[in-house]
């Protein structure tokens, strides 16, 4: 995870309509490593994801994705050059099959034969999806909807990932494991993630590096290690009541693997 990032994040401005959402937003993720965006509801983190994903263009800076510039690029564009965006709320297509819908996310690929052995490496990490493969996806559980969601995602054979809010209304043990296939996808398969969490304490046992938004700005970054252990991440997002507490420890995981 040395050298020049793959993707850099310089200096962006996003707007909805007259509302500036980003303000001046940069960053780094570097292969390999996951990152986590961390925040409160209406910090801009999903405006942050979108805009790097090409589905909003930002009005100032620029993005660079392995030396290219690729602000204002158009979404598909953005997905065969390496960027696969895993939306917030899901959004499967709920009257296509499991099946169908992981083809779906290998639209940009011709590769027949690569398609179809990417169809069973993400079976071997969601094997519920392929008991359920014929299935509608509207008909599956949260979870297992979010699964799919990813797997889509990995049926881009993205460079890296950005993923907005997995655990978003899934119960702890989901997102556990979520979070550990997530883990190990990193750690077997070097996938560099971009993660936008609520859930400060997941993200942050899963990530390497994070940066805190807040009003549309970078407000602070550094090592997972490093954000855990501080002060103000532990008062105003990992909590210091009885019920911030108790989520620490849910999600206190050893971090052997970095």
């Amino acid at each position: 995870m040395s050298g020049d990032p793959i993707l850099k994040v310089r200096n962006i401005e996003s707007f909805y309509g007259p509302i500036m959402a980003i303000r001046g937003v940069s960053l780094d993720v570097r292969e390999g490593q996951i990152v986590s965006i961390l925040g409160a509801n209406g910090a801009g983190k999903t405006t942050l994801m979108k805009t790097v994903s090409g589905v909003m263009d930002p009005e100032k800076g620029k993005i660079i994705f392995e030396g290219r510039e690729i602000q204002g690029m158009e979404p598909h564009k953005v997905v065969e050059a390496g960027i696969v965006h895993v939306p917030e709320g899901r959004e499967v297509f709920p009257l296509l099959s499991v099946d169908d819908n992981l083809s779906l996310g290998a639209y940009t690929r011709s590769d027949k034969a690569e398609i179809e052995a990417d169809r069973e490496i993400v079976f071997s990490y969601f094997p519920i999806l392929k008991q359920r493969r014929a299935q509608e996806a509207g008909t599956l559980s949260g979870g297992q909807q979010q699964m799919l969601a990813i797997g889509r995602g990995l049926m881009g054979r993205p460079r890296i990932m950005l993923l907005d809010e997995p655990s978003l209304g899934l119960s702890p043990i989901l997102v556990q494991e979520i979070f550990d296939i997530l883990k190990r996808l990193n750690e077997e398969r070097a996938m560099t993630m971009m993660l936008v969490e609520q859930n400060a304490a997941a993200a942050l046992d899963l990530a390497h590096h994070g940066y805190v938004m807040e009003i549309g700005r970078i407000v602070m970054d550094g090592s997972a290690e490093d954000l855990l252990k501080s002060e103000d991440i532990q008062n105003f997002y990992l909590g210091v009541q009885e019920e911030g507490a108790r989520d620490q420890r849910r999600w206190k995981r050893k971090k052997t693997w970095r």
